[in-house]
């Protein structure tokens, strides 16, 4: 599989021209920002790793590229989640469906007789005995990520410069703050901008500073002040996917992006730019999830 530039359109938000990096267009299998996190894996040889280990929930779209993966890699994959609905196991959809039919081995903390968190089950009783594998934290949250990050960056910078945009700024949600750090640290001459969307600002800080100690990499945390709680729903979550779905007939995913456009419109009211400000919104795929997500909005609302 070879790697392939995402294409940049435009859309009007809010009377405010952005851009859009359709890093969701990259490979119908293997797209969105786990796949710039995974490239590392994907583009270079390990002769003695026969198997992946990963973790995170039954539904992370990091499940379901590392299932792509694994299969393309010829590897096997344990993923370990925390639980997996009864629902879901029995009526598979999404992320966890495609993983399954990619060849997944997940394996539900539920069934392993432990009190000891996810993370640390692996590392104290998986990792030890086994051989010839590879562990990747949970959503990719390590250094081997920034390898396809710093692709994405030169993709942007000269897309910029071909533009001749010297003032850019560009906008993403973050988890882990992965893919957002590793951004700034390779655009030093734009600033990048996101939101909190699991745990919190002081978290997604915390998660700066395990990947970078220099400030100069972290980017600029957005908040409107209201406190999200990650996988809940959210009425204007639902509203603002409707409201981007119907205005640019893109569809983005329900988890990470309604919480970064709502804090987006939030900073775009503010005017804290100069008119001279080009706007680059980085689409980080994650649609499968949507599946489910959908589902569980229409029900509610």
């Amino acid at each position: 599989m070879k790697y392939i530039n995402s294409p940049i359109s435009d859309i009007k938000f809010d009377d405010q021209q952005i851009y859009l990096k359709r890093d969701d267009l990259l490979h119908i299998d293997f797209s969105g920002n786990k796949a710039r996190k995974f490239y590392y894996y994907l583009i270079n040889e390990f002769k003695d790793i026969t198997k992946v280990i990963g973790y995170g929930s039954a539904q992370a779209n990091s499940l379901h590229t590392f299932s792509v993966l694994a299969k393309l890699k010829n590897w096997k994959l344990d993923f370990y989640v925390d639980h997996i609905a009864s629902y879901i196991k029995d009526n598979p959809e999404g992320n966890y469906k495609s993983a399954l039919e990619n060849g997944a081995n997940i394996i539900s903390m539920q069934d392993i007789q432990t009190n000891k968190k996810t993370l640390d089950y692996i590392k104290e009783d998986v990792l030890p005995n086994e051989k010839n594998v590879a562990f990747v934290p949970e959503g990719g949250r390590c250094k081997e990520a920034e390898y396809g990050i710093s692709i994405l960056a030169e993709e942007i910078k000269t897309w910029a410069e071909e533009k001749s945009y010297d003032e850019l700024k560009i906008v993403l949600p973050s988890g882990t703050g992965t893919t957002a750090l590793f951004l700034q640290k390779n655009l030093p001459k734009y600033e990048v901008l996101t939101c909190a969307c699991v745990g919190g600002d002081d978290y997604l800080k915390k998660q700066f500073f395990e990947l970078s100690k220099d400030e100069k990499n972290h980017p600029r945390i957005l908040n409107t002040g209201k406190k999200y709680h990650f996988g809940k729903l959210y009425k204007e979550f639902y509203e603002m996917y409707n409201e981007l779905y119907s205005s640019t007939n893109v569809e983005f995913e329900l988890l990470y992006d309604p919480q970064a456009w709502i804090n987006f419109r939030e900073y775009l009211k503010n005017k804290d730019f100069s008119s001279n400000t080009q706007f680059l919104y980085i689409h980080q795929g994650g649609l499968l999830g949507n599946i489910t997500m959908l589902k569980r909005y229409r029900r509610k609302f």
